[in-house]
């Protein structure tokens, strides 16, 4: 299955244990149709709110056992996996929180605001995969959290010039203000594809930020089993890469968007080999 267009689920992949692919296409595309709602378009933000009204009307009838509608397509398969796999609802409705949210596109005053987004926007996806993998202990959501959390963050910095040119401003305004900035000057900065010495200064230190959160939930990748563990050490790693990129490029992302290819591949494997076992997990039954 492809993750191309859903760009917070932080999986899929020949590594996806094969039992686990079902449930995981469900929920991928329960997100990425919700994703589509919000984002996609030119419908005006109160149409867009009220077909994901509509969609949240759906995911509750899903949970109570009728998947017709609209987005059959949708919920059929999804409500399959709710009953086969016990999905919980919290995360999904965070998502469709979410998704709401970005229908409005806010301003964030400062970083605990933007963490709020994330941890509905982002940190559902890794609390439904770790329940899909039967691990469930304090330990192992904090750190799923925090790698979902940097994966986002690391999105924000990576397409700073997609985002200002369409007004979407997930830098904090606290952290642009520290270095005399704007969102009419980051908008006007990404317009000319070159960012200024206090831009680069500030997407230096949301880059470093982004990457204490992926060391912080690193050790989560020894609590998973079998290929879900090698699968999340390459995303780890390839957010890690990111971040190289965009400071091999002198934190300059307004310039041009950093990318992870085929050429990253040996570096992204030997990482993922090295990286350092956390003490031993523990684990619920499946």
């Amino acid at each position: 299955m492809s993750v191309d267009h859903y760009e917070n689920f932080p999986v899929a992949s020949w590594l996806c244990p094969p039992g686990l692919r079902p449930p995981i296409q469900a929920i991928y595309w329960f997100a990425r149709t919700a994703d589509d709602l919000a984002d996609e378009g030119d419908l005006p933000a109160d149409e867009r709110l009220a077909a994901l009204a509509e969609y949240r009307a759906a995911l509750q009838r899903a949970f109570d056992g009728d998947c017709s509608g609209r987005w059959a397509p949708v919920f059929a398969p999804l409500q399959r996996m709710i009953i086969a796999h016990r999905l919980p609802r919290q995360p999904l409705e965070d998502l469709l929180s979410a998704f709401e949210q970005d229908t409005r596109n806010p301003l964030y005053p400062d970083r605990a605001a933007l963490l709020d987004y994330c941890a509905r926007s982002a940190n559902p996806i890794g609390r439904l995969l770790l329940h899909l993998y039967g691990v469930d202990t304090p330990a192992a959501l904090a750190e799923s959290d925090a790698v979902c959390t940097a994966l986002q963050l690391i999105n924000f910095w990576q397409d700073l010039r997609i985002d200002l040119p369409r007004s979407r401003h997930y830098v904090p305004l606290a952290d642009a203000r520290r270095h005399g900035l704007t969102p009419a000057g980051l908008e006007a900065e990404a317009a000319a594809q070159q960012a200024s010495p206090a831009t680069r200064a500030l997407v230096r230190e949301l880059c470093a930020w982004a990457r204490q959160s992926m060391l912080a939930g690193a050790p989560l990748v020894h609590r998973l089993p079998g290929r879900a563990g090698w699968e999340l050490r390459l995303v780890v790693q390839g957010g890690l890469r990111i971040l190289d990129k965009i400071a091999g490029q002198n934190h300059d992302s307004l310039r041009r968007r950093p990318t992870v290819g085929a050429a990253d591949a040996p570096r992204l494997l030997w990482r993922a080999l090295t990286m350092t076992p956390a003490d031993a997990p523990a684990r619920r039954p499946a």
